[in-house]
């Protein structure tokens, strides 16, 4: 007789998410904090993008690759768990350094470890609901890790507000310094974040390898079905889809150094970004021609090109959901310091309290993603996935827009709320989709895959906004949280295109 995975209690399902709480903590303050720090180091909002792309760069790289290394691993610490604690030990230690960073590009430089570190701990998280839960109970899981999301992200985002008005912690500091609140937000984060997913850990034990393959041979014929062919793509594809993209790096490289004065630095980041993707397949054609496909480069470059349908419609509407989110982790502390507190001296009082009601709006976008977590399974089953999705990006992509015409900083929590629903959503809603489309022997190297078009938009905001902003805009950063409006409204269109499988 075919085993099945065993229904888990909520306890259990508690436990083996609780170490997403620590994750998040890691991530709030680095998305709430880290523009504040590059600013006081003397960065202006103008470099922001370039230092911040050190992140999504990161996640590019680091996550395709431990979703493949943990789908290989067993030892006695299990498959994702060992992942889960060498990504915590690095990343609690980097945000303990990150605020006493001597210099800007020490501060860029930690950023990178700690944003590596964090998403070593993240992307065997994703995999992990798949490996430990049968598929009845996978929405449950994903909404759990969402609970989790917004818990640690409302705390850690108004860590720096509490440590001030709490704790009575300044949140000022000499030019070039970075305030004492911001420093114990880190010092407390890294604490956190270890210690609770160290409790993932020791409470949650993983399958055995013999018992995972019971349960996949319960999926064998489904598995056989949705799993696509390492070797699908031809050389001949590699080498035509290499040239294109190599070539258009090219140009827009040439483009860049003949237009140096008129064009952004940032621009730097996209075109060699294309050149990069371009040689990758020409290293995939070559591996294919000469049939060297059984290495993990391979077969991660061939699954990409391979992804089950509902995947690839799902990556647009990713495309155009992150772009937002990364325009406001980077912009938003600039667009309403500048914009609604009318001062960019990072040493002023003005400039300081808009950064601390910026703690306290990323505060209340993840507080308001936890009532949507509860509130969207309703949505769903009154409409479906599609259309709930539709409607909570619409009302993010509203959320952003409306930055420009409030004037009073007060009624941004407003703006917010709607940001907070597309949020519970974009981290809900497209994995409920994947979770019964992907194949489970590739459950962690396609969850890396996903996260290609997670990453791929913040790269290119990165690129762009910067230009945009200067050259267009007039440096008003507020415009970026306009444009990612805009984004995320076309996300929500299109998710209309994702075919939910059966």
């Amino acid at each position: 007789m075919q085993q099945t995975k065993p229904q888990l209690s909520f306890w259990q399902i508690w436990n083996m998410c609780f170490g997403f709480l620590g994750i998040q903590f890691g991530f709030a303050l680095q998305n709430s904090n880290v523009s504040r720090i590059f600013e006081a180091l003397g960065a202006d909002y103008s470099n922001l993008a370039v230092l911040w792309v050190a992140a999504p760069i990161t996640g590019l790289v680091v996550q395709p690759i431990i979703g493949y290394l943990s789908d290989n691993t067993w030892n006695r610490l299990g498959r994702r768990r060992p992942y889960f604690l060498w990504g915590a030990i690095a990343a609690s230690g980097a945000l303990f350094v990150m605020p006493n960073s001597p210099t800007l590009w020490f501060a860029a430089g930690m950023l990178w470890i700690m944003d590596a570190s964090i998403n070593v701990s993240m992307e065997p998280f994703r995999a992990f609901v798949g490996d430990m839960l049968p598929p009845k109970q996978r929405a449950s899981g994903y909404a759990m890790q969402t609970f989790f999301i917004g818990v640690g992200a409302v705390v850690a985002s108004a860590l720096p507000w509490m440590m001030t008005n709490w704790f009575d912690i300044a949140n000022t500091a000499a030019p070039g310094m970075v305030p004492d609140s911001v420093k114990f937000s880190f010092y407390a984060g890294g604490s956190i974040f270890l210690l609770a997913v160290l409790w993932t850990v020791v409470s949650t034990k993983e399958y055995s390898p013999e018992q995972l393959a019971a349960f996949d041979a319960a999926q064998a014929h489904f598995d056989k079905q949705a799993t696509p062919s390492v070797s699908a793509r031809s050389a001949k594809q590699y080498f035509k889809g290499g040239s294109i993209f190599t070539l258009i790096g090219l140009v827009l490289l040439g483009l860049i150094f003949v237009n140096i004065e008129a064009l952004d630095k940032n621009l730097y980041i996209l075109a060699g970004g294309l050149i990069a993707f371009g040689f990758c397949q020409f290293v995939g054609g070559y591996m294919a021609h000469k049939q060297y496909t059984k290495n993990g480069f391979a077969q991660v470059l061939g699954d990409l090109f391979a992804m089950p349908q509902a995947m690839r419609q799902l990556a647009v509407v990713q495309f155009f959901s992150w772009f937002p989110l990364f325009a406001m982790w980077i912009y938003t502390n600039s667009a309403v310091t500048s914009h609604h507190y009318a001062s960019r001296d990072t040493a002023s009082i003005a400039y300081n309290e808009g950064a601390d009601w910026v703690s306290i709006l990323m505060a209340t976008y993840n507080g308001v993603s936890i009532i949507a977590a509860i509130v969207i399974p309703f949505v769903v089953r009154k409409l479906n996935l599609q259309y709930a999705h539709l409607i909570n990006l619409s009302l993010g992509g509203i959320g952003f827009i409306s930055f420009w015409f409030v004037r009073d900083p007060a009624w941004l929590v407003l703006s917010m709320v709607g940001v907070g629903f597309a949020w519970a959503s974009i981290l809900s809603v497209p994995y409920a989709i994947l979770a019964n489309v992907l194949p489970s022997n590739k459950m962690g190297v396609y969850m890396g895959i996903f996260n290609f078009f997670i990453v791929i938009p913040q790269i290119l905001a990165a690129s762009i906004l910067g230009f945009l902003i200067t050259k267009v805009f007039d440096n008003q950063p507020i415009f970026a949280l306009v444009i990612g409006g805009f984004s995320m409204l076309i996300a929500g269109v299109m998710t209309l295109r994702v075919k939910i499988p059966q």
